[in-house]
């Protein structure tokens, strides 16, 4: 009698490590996967990303810490000091979202053809008048960036925490504001060097939110005088212009036909960042240290 032996293959589960989406922001899954959400109250962010598979972030075992599935590189950003804001014109408590979801795109609405070295200059004005005639509490916009390329910090509160500006009205809470230094309406070039730096903003706070800057976002408008009602849920481009959230032609004719091509310079840069090793991911030369963020005071209504 001849004894065989058989080998028994065994498929064992495997637990692996779930990564959370941060908080404030809803990540998509496909309808086969997706989980009953309850619903979620007026004004609160819902960033809708719906990678691909191939770009479904894979934990690898033993990670004791993992980046967000979507970062890139913190650009060199100058501080409020840089500029010499009167801290004493603000006021001093910042209010924040649950994170950020869309950026939207401005302009300044001023003459182009400064020197950069005076932009300082043109930003204390901007200040005075949106603290002082437009009584907003502090610069309106997160972030302003001239034809240079230079990325200066607007509003107060800390660069890299999701801070409630004054810039779209309706929404925003859970977005950031970027303006580009200048006027541009059609036919006016939009300097290289500012399209990069308005692209490496973006695509450093969308990442900080795991959120693709190709992507869209749903958004829910806080206030009537919006393009939508309030309570009214919209769909927004990850990287949009002032006008798709309020009646206005900023951030000018020009400016708005290259959002394509800064949300595309965005996602490169998020991509780069992905394929690179973790050691040979700093905070890009030359960024200045995050400010201290001001104090925080229960959350209160946003403009």
């Amino acid at each position: 009698m001849r004894l065989y032996r058989i080998a028994l293959w065994a498929v064992v589960p495997v637990a692996l490590p779930l990564l959370a989406a941060p908080a404030g922001v809803t990540v998509a899954r496909p309808a086969r996967d997706r989980a009953p959400q309850p619903p979620l109250a007026a004004g609160r962010l819902e960033a809708a990303v719906r990678p691909s598979r191939a770009e479904r972030p894979f934990p690898a075992f033993g990670a004791m810490r993992m980046a967000p599935p979507r970062s890139a590189p913190r650009p060199a950003i100058v501080p409020r000091a840089g500029w010499r804001a009167d801290e004493t014109r603000r006021d001093p408590y910042a209010k924040y979202a649950g994170g950020v979801g869309a950026v939207f795109v401005h302009h300044t609405d001023t003459p182009n053809d400064y020197d950069c070295a005076d932009v300082p200059r043109t930003l204390r004005n901007l200040y005075d008048g949106q603290t002082g005639d437009l009584h907003w509490g502090d610069m309106g916009y997160n972030f302003l960036v001239d034809r240079c390329g230079t990325v200066y910090e607007g509003r107060a509160g800390g660069v890299d925490r999701p801070v409630v500006g004054s810039h779209t009205l309706g929404f925003n809470r859970g977005t950031t504001g970027v303006a580009a230094i200048g006027t541009f309406g059609p036919g006016t070039p939009v300097p290289a060097a500012m399209e990069r730096a308005i692209a490496a903003v973006a695509a450093w706070k969308l990442g900080l939110s795991g959120v693709d800057p190709l992507g869209k976002a749903r958004l829910t408008s806080t206030n009537d005088n919006s393009r939508y009602p309030k309570g009214t849920s919209a769909s927004f481009d990850a990287i949009s212009g002032h006008r798709d959230g309020f009646a206005t032609n900023c951030p000018g004719e020009a400016l708005f036909a290259r959002l394509p091509a800064i949300r595309k310079l965005a996602a490169d840069l998020q991509t780069k960042a992905a394929a690179a090793p973790a050691t040979a991911r700093p905070t890009a030369p030359g960024a200045a240290r995050p400010a201290a963020p001001a104090p925080v005071r229960p959350p209160v209504t946003a403009r």
